[in-house]
């Protein structure tokens, strides 16, 4: 069986962030939970290199910038970190990631599923965005990022953008939430999560970040410390040399790209069609049946996907398969599809 279900990185671990870690083995001491100050200066400059986002003083009394366990860690908790009312409401995307359902099932809160600001506020406590989208690809333009921006502040919500997959755009250039075209001259209301287990291939690492209005990045950081959250500090160090580094994280995205341009082309051979996709890891097939019709077919080839059910209603007709296999893994399933 080939397996395209799951988008866990299988490439090696770059070098540069291997080396920074064994340097940094000898840690006798507790890490800080709001990072090293190298940490939060590295993202800073990442943050503006990379996606053109100005963050207030990483160095600052009041943290604009914090480290996180991963980001699923802080998607599960962050609803419960901001110590949000229970018997509120978060909105979602229609087709999500399922953990940002089950952050505010644990923080006793209701979900809510919209890819377009309700017509009134009542009840709702959390806006959570995903662009570019896991499982579909899809990513919000300036004007519909731009829209959710103003809907929260105008209704005193927090927005926050899941954007772990925002290196890796194909057909567009995916825009952070925290840019000044979006967020404006400051990020008042608003959050943004990154991680490098994609584009740095360093998912076992647990290495991610979190940006944007100070008095919420101070919030999740006051409680993360008296939970023990702490980022190990050898990470903290890799992650430093990770940030400093754009040379690996092209080369991952070279490879991704190869992997995406021949599966997309083989499933389209069969006469299936690819929604969205055009960012992230994923592609979102549809042959226009129930989506566990596909998977038996997609079996029937020796080939695992995701049923698109997994993330919602909406993704019922679809499945989702992930570029985090290896070439010969992606060669053998276009060969597959192709001898169908």
């Amino acid at each position: 069986m080939i397996d395209l279900s799951i988008g866990t990185p299988v490439d090696d671990t770059p070098a540069v962030l291997a080396e920074a870690l064994a340097a940094a083995g000898n840690a006798p001491g507790y890490p800080a939970a709001l990072g090293t100050a190298a940490l939060r200066t590295a993202a800073a400059r990442w943050l503006h290199r990379r996606l053109g986002v100005e963050v207030a003083d990483p160095l600052g009394a009041d943290p604009s910038i914090v480290p996180t366990v991963g980001s699923k860690e802080l998607v599960a908790l962050l609803p419960t970190f901001l110590g949000l009312p229970s018997g509120g409401t978060v909105i979602i995307p229609e087709v999500a990631y399922p953990t940002y359902e089950v952050g505010a099932v644990l923080a006793g809160l209701a979900v809510r599923r919209t890819d377009t600001p309700p017509a009134d506020a009542v009840g709702v406590v959390l806006v959570w965005l995903n662009s570019p989208g896991n499982p579909h690809g899809r990513v919000l333009d300036d004007d519909q990022l731009r829209a959710w921006v103003a809907w929260g502040r105008a209704h005193g919500v927090p927005v926050v953008a899941d954007e772990c997959y925002v290196t890796l755009g194909w057909d567009v250039e995916p825009r952070s939430l925290l840019h000044p075209a979006v967020a404006g001259e400051d990020h008042a209301g608003l959050l943004a999560v990154h991680s490098l287990s994609k584009q740095s291939s360093a998912a076992g690492y647990r290495a991610g970040l979190l940006s944007g209005d100070p008095a919420l990045v101070r919030r999740v950081w006051e409680v993360r410390r008296h939970l023990g959250l702490l980022v190990p500090g050898p990470v903290q160090a890799a992650m430093v040399a990770a940030l400093d580094d754009d040379a690996h994280v092209d080369a991952q995205r070279e490879r991704y790209r190869a992997r995406r341009e021949v599966l997309a082309a083989a499933v389209r051979a069969t006469g299936a069609r690819i929604d969205h996709s055009e960012a992230g890891l994923y592609l979102w097939v549809t042959r226009d049946e129930d989506c566990w019709t596909t998977i038996d077919w997609l079996a029937g080839l020796g080939i695992v996907g995701a049923p698109g059910s997994f993330y919602g209603p909406a993704g019922a007709q679809h499945v989702r398969l992930a570029l985090t296999a290896t070439d010969e893994r992606i060669a053998a399933a276009v060969g597959r599809l192709s001898a169908r």
